[in-house]
């Protein structure tokens, strides 16, 4: 059986995440900034996933990946909180339009 090389994967894991901060950086959507740091996030998960596999599978990784998809979650959560606020406030989801976070 031919497995795939884990430095496939690392690669992939890299693309992905530059992908996200270059997101990160460029737009100014609140929504794809968060959808950019989901994007860091799940390929921080593919690279633990991948340094697993290459471990002979100790599932160490795994637990990581646990952690990781729980603090996502969190962020997500408190993230569209704090948008839907600053929509019902300041009617935009400009980022450059929330210099100050008062009413």
């Amino acid at each position: 059986m031919n497995a795939v090389p884990t430095s496939y994967f690392l690669i992939l894991s890299a693309i992905l995440f530059g992908l996200g901060v270059i997101a990160f950086v460029f737009k100014r959507n609140i929504i794809t900034i968060l959808m950019a740091i989901e994007l860091m996030l799940n390929a921080v998960n593919l690279a633990f996933v991948a340094f697993d596999r290459a471990n002979g599978g100790v599932h160490n990784g795994w637990v990581f990946v646990f952690f990781v998809i729980v603090v996502a979650a969190a962020e997500a959560a408190v993230g569209l909180a704090v948008a839907i606020t600053v929509i019902r406030n300041r009617q935009s989801l400009n980022v450059e339009d929330m210099n100050l976070l008062k009413f």
